[in-house]
């Protein structure tokens, strides 16, 4: 009998740290993932405040944000004034949405002074308006003066999910500026501003493209998420409590 009895208080001990182990394991994911929310969160914050600081301080001469993206490799929403003139028959098209509306950010080639390029998102078509010939008076000629916001160029694709861009049609899904740059014509040896630059709201001739189309309200629900996680973890720490006393009070 004895030996039956200390077979069974075995088998539920081993039951039980078993039972421990996978809560443990079950309890550790969701406290990690909260935490690294909170990580996120602190990131999330300092990108806004950043970006809050830069939008609202003046426009700087491009020199000074060449000269800062050369140092750090981060410009991105600095006001920037630029002056040149487009090179529309480069336009390359960005897939996009704006107000509800699909359609394209259109990025032209803006030729500086000195012979080199930036590319210029000058804002917001409606898809049926892609081809420049249905929006002729916005094709401004001659030199202008652009004001807007530097965006940093991206390293690569940013996620595996997006379409590739589709040259021959000049339809790009995500922002490929050296791609843009070799599709857009340009003189052989061209030299480009490592950057790009998001126009601002100034209305262009014919209202087309819409500027001001820089998305500067980032979403921040890093907090919730947190929360979400760390309640999850709390919950399964109470299951796990009570699971190991009613366990415990079975084996008295």
């Amino acid at each position: 009998m004895s030996t039956t009895s200390g077979s069974i208080a075995g088998r539920s001990r081993a039951k039980t740290a078993l039972l421990l182990g996978l809560g443990l394991v079950l309890f550790l994911i969701p406290l990690a993932l909260g935490s690294w929310q909170v990580q996120r969160l602190h990131w999330k914050e300092g990108l806004l405040r950043t970006i809050d600081q830069r939008t609202h301080s003046p426009p700087r001469p491009l020199a000074e944000v060449e000269s800062e993206f050369a140092s750090s490799g981060d410009v991105d929403y600095t006001p920037v004034m630029v002056t040149g003139t487009f090179l529309h028959q480069g336009e390359r098209h960005f897939f996009a949405t704006w107000e509800g509306a699909s359609g394209f950010d259109v990025f032209t080639p803006l030729e500086l002074d000195d012979g080199r390029f930036i590319l210029v998102n000058r804002g917001f078509v409606p898809y049926d308006l892609k081809d420049a010939a249905k929006r002729p008076l916005g094709q401004v000629a001659g030199e202008v003066t652009v004001t807007g916001l530097a965006r940093n160029p991206l390293p690569a694709k940013p996620s595996m999910m997006l379409p590739d861009n589709d040259l021959k049609k000049n339809i790009f899904y995500w922002k490929d500026r050296d791609a843009m740059a070799t599709s857009a014509g340009l003189p052989a040896g061209a030299r480009l501003v490592p950057f790009f630059i998001d126009a601002d709201k100034a209305p262009n001739p014919g209202g087309l493209p819409v500027g001001g189309v820089t998305i500067i309200d980032l979403p921040n629900s890093h907090l919730q998420y947190a929360v979400t996680w760390y309640g999850l973890a709390a919950a399964l720490a109470g299951v796990l409590l009570f699971r190991l006393r009613r366990s415990g009070r079975r084996d008295d």
